[in-house]
């Protein structure tokens, strides 16, 4: 990075037509010099913008997160964060945000230290702008967040149809319950998800979201209807796994796209909005369960036949609304159907590269992507997510089991009760995710929610009154859901790069899809009523990932800590510090 004690830092090319594009177009705004060493040129208007770092090595070393001049010109002469930022050779580094001093030390004037990007010279947004980017916003909502709650459901749609399913006749009809083929139903399901995730990940951004999105929700579609009409456990079995071909690209997918819309102080709770969404779905879903079980035997269907039949049916309709609905990557915003102006474009792409600076992937190649399986915060994240999902998918899958087995409630009872405790869940994801953005406290919120989740599983194992055990449904139910987005956000504001993003979206949803697997082999049938494996090993991984969180919180305080101090460069971003 920085040369040799005394070397002087490398002169960063800047194109001087896009300076003098720049003032005949604002009709030669005035110019202010900040010091002797380097010119800091303001310009009084909203549509020009051009930081580049005179760090050696800033665009060659790290290709996600530096920015080539020659292949993005348009792109930077046309943003409007209002300052261009010239360095010259012989420059005092002690005054110069994130500019090395030739001895491989790094400055920056960023007083925060925790999840901070700074660029000095930044003037104020004027109210115009201001007004553009909140139109931004909300658009960005209306168009990505709704759709993406929606294709999410789907996931936990099918849950909650195979769920509602296993207690109605599906058993008998395909012999689903000889030995452990309900599990196995569902395990093959996650391992055909998790084998193909990075790669349909890939995908998203090599053919674009509308098309993928809209192609695999189709299929979705046509795979759960196909179900409706299956008569042995073998045919569940292979549907199954086409479905969970056709459900890879979904969650790591769509965490990817809304992670490079949002700064990182929005993430939190957009991922709330998706997954406040899914599981509204998967509550009304309960309800629909429970009037489509009363179908049974309305044109020679049994009543679970109905269940996929008809939400078959709703999955394909939703497909085609996907392909004018979900919106593209910023940087391809114009694909978009119908979605936002062109000052509004480049506004959403001057908010990235203000927040983090990786608005723009770089050509593909697999070494981009694999040599992020070096970073230690890979495997820390993924843990988190496998721990995590133990609980999801045994609560998911196996509530309306748990509620007629373990608790005595009538088919029809465990199925509608399994629903509130998803509507219920919206009220704390919302309130952690708000908290969560506005202070900055990801790891504090996630801790919070694991606490919350042991003492549900607690209530749900050790109580004996079954009010109580299932108000313990309602607090872990709540918690797991929060701390998906807590989590999403947690990792999500703590990388930088399209390659890495793509990779720790599809690494971590990878492996949730795991801990889906374990999941599903933990709740035991001839342990009801209190299924005690499945509780410890609930407690278990939720303490597991209060530990996870407090290491992460110690390593990004002390690497904080250097980067402040000017020894340190993170996520090889100028000014970037984690967020903790």
């Amino acid at each position: 990075m920085g040369g040799s004690k005394g070397a002087e830092p490398r002169i960063a090319p800047v194109r001087i037509a896009l300076i003098e594009d720049a003032l005949v177009h604002f009709k030669f705004p005035p110019v202010q010099v900040i010091c002797p060493f380097h010119l800091l040129i303001k310009f009084n208007c909203s549509s020009i913008s051009l930081k580049h770092s005179a760090m050696e090595g800033s665009t060659s070393q790290n290709p996600e997160v530096g920015h080539d001049i020659d292949n993005h010109q348009d792109s930077y002469s046309r943003s409007s964060t209002k300052s261009l930022l010239v360095m010259n050779s012989v420059a005092d580094p002690m005054k110069t945000s994130g500019i090395s001093n030739g001895n491989g030390q790094y400055m920056d004037g960023n007083e925060h230290e925790n999840g901070s990007i700074s660029y000095h010279g930044d003037i104020e947004p004027s109210e115009n702008d201001r007004e553009v980017e909140r139109r931004l916003v909300r658009k960005v909502d209306l168009r990505l967040c709704t759709i993406a709650g929606i294709l999410c459901s789907l996931n936990l749609l099918d849950s909650g149809i195979i769920s509602s399913a296993s207690v109605t006749t599906i058993f008998e009809d395909l012999d689903l319950g000889v030995g452990n083929r309900y599990s196995v139903s569902i395990l093959v399901y996650t391992v055909a998800s998790v084998t193909f995730q990075l790669p349909a990940t890939l995908l998203v951004r090599f053919l674009g979201p509308r098309i993928v999105f809209s192609a695999i929700t189709v299929g979705f579609g046509v795979v759960t209807l196909c179900t409706a009409f299956i008569t042995t456990w073998r045919q569940m079995i292979g549907l199954r796994i086409l479905l969970g071909i056709m459900q890879s690209a979904i969650f790591p997918g769509l965490s990817y796209l809304i992670s490079t819309w949002y700064t990182r102080k929005e993430q939190q709770l957009r991922f709330a909005f998706l997954q406040s969404g899914e599981v509204t779905v998967v509550g009304l879903g309960g309800f629909l369960n429970f009037g489509l079980n009363h179908l049974n035997g309305k044109g020679g269907l049994a009543g679970w036949r109905w269940m996929f039949l008809v939400q078959g049916i709703i999955a394909v309709v939703i497909g085609f609304v996907t392909y004018l609905w979900i919106v593209d990557f910023p940087e391809n915003a114009h694909k978009s159907f119908r979605f936002l102006t062109r000052d509004e474009r480049l506004t959403a792409e001057r908010r990235i590269s203000d927040d983090r600076g990786d608005v723009n992937p770089e050509a593909f190649s697999w070494r981009r992507c694999l040599v992020h399986f070096l970073d230690p915060k890979l495997y820390g994240f993924c843990m988190m997510f496998l721990l995590l999902n133990l609980v999801s998918t045994s609560l998911s899958y196996f509530l309306p089991i748990i509620l007629q087995s373990g608790m005595g409630f009538s088919t029809d009872q465990a199925i509608l009760l399994s629903a509130p405790p998803y509507f219920y869940a919206v009220l704390p994801v919302i309130i952690s995710s708000i908290v969560g953005d506005k202070y900055q406290l990801r790891g504090l919120v996630i801790s919070f929610n694991c606490i919350c989740t042991i003492v549900g599983f607690s209530m749900l194992g050790f109580a004996n009154q079954v009010t109580v055990r299932y108000v313990g449904t309602y607090l872990a139910t709540g918690a797991y859901v929060s701390n998906w987005a807590a989590m999403n956000a947690y990792q999500a504001s703590n990388i930088v790069g399209q390659w890495k993003r793509a990779t720790f979206a599809a690494s971590i949803t990878a492996c949730n899809g795991l801990g889906g697997i374990a999941g599903s082999f933990i709740v035991r049938q001839n342990e009801a009523p209190r299924y005690m494996t499945a509780i410890y090993i609930s407690i278990g991984s939720h303490i597991l990932i209060i530990g996870i969180v407090l290491l992460f919180s110690l390593y990004f305080w002390r690497v904080n800590k250097k980067q402040k101090e000017g020894t340190a460069l993170l996520e090889e971003t100028v000014g970037f510090r984690y967020t903790f």
